[in-house]
């Protein structure tokens, strides 16, 4: 099992979450990727962890940084790790168990806890209660998607269906890579005894975030949906997002993606559609995960 970390302009963070990989019993090997941080994030890790391995990008590519840290791990399991959350000791090993045990899940996402306090993230009743079918020897839940800081992917898996899209930079990115994870063959799976905690970082810009949200869920949506599901949820969020700057500029943003969409648009099978498609209520009824931020 390596580990992967991608971390922009937060240093101290970066420092504490390398600090607590380190700590761990598993002894991952990690690789560190630093978005093009100007705070000294990458000297910093170099300096107190030489055995770390550090990648300082020349440019912020969001989640798609991760594949380049998966290239340059050799371990067959790689887990994701921001730098606002760390591994609860063990869970690396359990994970790597269930990967070994179960040769067609691609990927396990954790339980995610909240800290302080320690309770879960709003979003693991849905995980725990996802309606997707799953196979009779699954140990775990069906999952259509996954959260990429709580999760652990099979290497080779990860690399068959080409990483994260270096389009969709940060915010909803998995939703594309789990579709075509799926798409090809493998399964997704929640299992609550592996458990990953986030402390939510203050250094973030939740209007950015929202926007890039916005669009991520319009260009996946006409990506890989067929066109009837594709209009229903479109006309979904132009109805429950609001009325402002932030999603007028997400939305334009989808709109000038189009080109790129049209030459792209591959529709998952229709027996992965008809899998996943349950996934469209409770995604509507979510109070989870809403572009209201």
């Amino acid at each position: 099992m390596g580990v992967v970390m991608i971390t922009w302009e937060r240093r101290a963070e970066a420092l504490n979450a390398v600090a607590r990989l380190r700590a761990l019993p598993e002894r991952p090997p990690v690789v560190v990727i630093d978005n093009g941080s100007w705070d000294g994030t990458a000297a910093a890790i170099r300096a107190l962890f030489p055995e770390v391995d550090v990648v300082a990008l020349g440019e912020n590519r969001g989640g798609a940084g991760r594949n380049v840290g998966v290239r340059r791990l050799r371990t067959p399991y790689v887990a994701f790790c921001d730098d606002d959350t760390w591994w609860e000791p063990g869970s690396l090993s359990a994970a790597a168990d269930v990967l070994d045990a179960y040769p067609k899940i691609g990927v396990v996402n954790a339980r995610i806890v909240v800290e302080p306090g320690g309770a879960d993230d709003p979003i693991v009743p849905e995980l725990r209660d996802s309606p997707v079918s799953r196979p009779d020897w699954m140990p775990g839940p069906a999952l259509g998607s996954f959260l990429a800081g709580a999760s652990v992917v099979r290497r080779s898996a990860f690399l068959e269906v080409g990483g994260f899209s270096t389009r969709l930079w940060l915010g909803g990115e998995e939703e594309l890579l789990a579709t075509d994870l799926v798409s090809a063959g493998w399964e997704i799976c929640y299992l609550e005894d592996i458990v990953v905690h986030h402390a939510a970082s203050v250094a973030r810009d939740a209007g950015l975030r929202r926007r890039v949200g916005l669009r991520n869920t319009l260009w996946f949506t006409w990506l890989r949906r067929p066109v009837p599901a594709a209009l229903r949820r479109t006309a979904f969020l132009a109805r429950s997002v609001p009325r402002d700057r932030t999603s007028a500029l997400g939305a334009w943003d989808a709109l000038r993606g189009v080109p790129w969409l049209v030459r792209q648009r591959r529709p998952r099978p229709e027996p992965v559609e008809a899998r996943l498609a349950v996934l469209d209520a409770p995604q509507r009824a979510s109070t989870a995960r809403r572009y209201v931020g």
